[in-house]
């Protein structure tokens, strides 16, 4: 097994090397890891909103922006400053704690739930033993926001959106998780470090949507549900002619829910990559390769190039989904209420819970192939 580079010890080293005491060295780590996953966040937001003009424009036969920016690379940036300059309106009769406080409840779990995603083996910002679970608890905080903002904006159509949104994400949480469950079975731990290890050894061929073809299926479909991308765009209702739950919101309060959404649907779309997809592993070992050419896997130069290449084939995985995602949306048309809930609760339910019992079967009959 590959060790990586730990960038958190070289950094420390650096620094004591400096004459700096170990633990400042430590203090001086901490906030950077942080930074480094917010500004990573948004330039996410910032090259899905994009790509999404751009692959739309192309699946119907448009141009996209090209004028503000070269190929119109800051059209985002430029719907983000008139964001954040537009007028912040509360209605007269709004709960304004509660409204101020929505936007709020929903943008922050998704953001700390960055915290659990591996770029590498030591390239995360926290290996925490019950990392799945902790995102799983994470993005169940998100519904209460919904219900908030709906509930506190005084309005009927903003009520009825918010309700709609808790009802979907409700729905469809239990199906992710228990697709979930089979993948952390498998890999006999809750840690993506762990569940992205037991993938690999055997290259493409060790990834676990060979062995969960069903949970990969289930997890996908309830991470765009999740996320509330089309065919699943629920909480605004055609027949209203609202965006639902964000009918009173402008400016910035409005920008975070826009931000929220993007965010959780590159994070999902991260997520599909480590738990199904092997991560940053490559479709061919990298000790294959280097025992191929005759090099030692802590050679300091093929470390850094294996962690490169590690960064490289996560976001290359997340973002052929990110483009799936996309397409889907101008390919698929919106399904009524009922249709989403029964769906969830009548079709993925029941499947997600045979596909877990199946993958229990399979560990104890085929111990070697499902982690045993």
């Amino acid at each position: 097994m590959n060790p990586g580079i730990d960038l958190q010890g070289s950094f420390v080293e650096a620094l004591t090397n400096l004459g700096l005491p170990a633990d400042i060295a430590h203090v001086l780590w901490l906030p950077l890891p942080m930074v480094l996953m917010i500004v990573g966040a948004v330039f996410g937001v910032l090259t899905s909103v994009w790509l999404e003009r751009k692959i739309s424009a192309a699946a119907q036969q448009r141009i996209g922006p090209e004028f503000i920016g070269p190929l119109g690379v800051l059209a985002p940036v430029a719907d983000g400053l008139k964001l954040v300059f537009k007028e912040d309106i509360v209605p007269a009769k709004a709960d304004a704690l509660l409204f101020t406080l929505g936007p709020v409840i929903v943008v922050i779990p998704v953001f700390l739930s960055y915290l659990i995603v591996p770029f590498g083996e030591h390239m995360l910002i926290a290996d925490i033993g019950t990392a799945i679970f902790l995102w799983i608890a994470l993005s169940s905080i998100q519904p209460i926001g919904l219900l908030m903002s709906g509930y506190a904006s005084n309005n009927k159509y903003a009520l009825l959106g918010g309700l709609r949104a808790a009802a979907q994400s409700l729905s469809y949480e239990i199906p992710l998780a228990l697709a979930v469950l089979a993948v952390v079975m498998m890999s006999n731990s809750l840690s993506t470090i762990d569940i992205v290890q037991q993938q690999a050894g055997y290259g493409i061929l060790g990834w676990n949507v060979w062995r969960q073809p069903a949970g990969f299926l289930i997890f996908w479909i309830a991470a765009l549900a999740e996320c509330e991308r089309l065919p699943f765009d629920l909480p605004e209702a055609e027949e209203e002619l609202v965006a639902g739950y964000q009918t009173e919101y402008t400016g910035m309060k409005f920008a975070l829910y826009y931000i929220a959404s993007y965010v959780n649907l590159v994070l999902s779309c991260l997520l599909v990559a480590v738990l199904y997809l092997g991560g940053w592993e490559s479709p061919i070992p990298v000790g294959v390769l280097t025992n191929a050419l005759g090099l030692s896997e802590t050679t300091p130069w093929l470390q850094v190039l294996t962690g490169l290449l590690g960064i490289t084939m996560t976001m290359l995985k997340a973002y052929f989904f990110l483009f799936l995602a996309i397409l889907l949306r101008w390919t698929l048309p919106r399904v009524r209420i009922d249709q989403l809930l029964n769906l969830g609760w009548k079709f993925l339910l029941p499947v997600a819970l045979v596909n877990l019992l199946l993958t229990a079967a399979l560990k104890l009959a085929f111990p070697f192939a499902f982690g045993g």
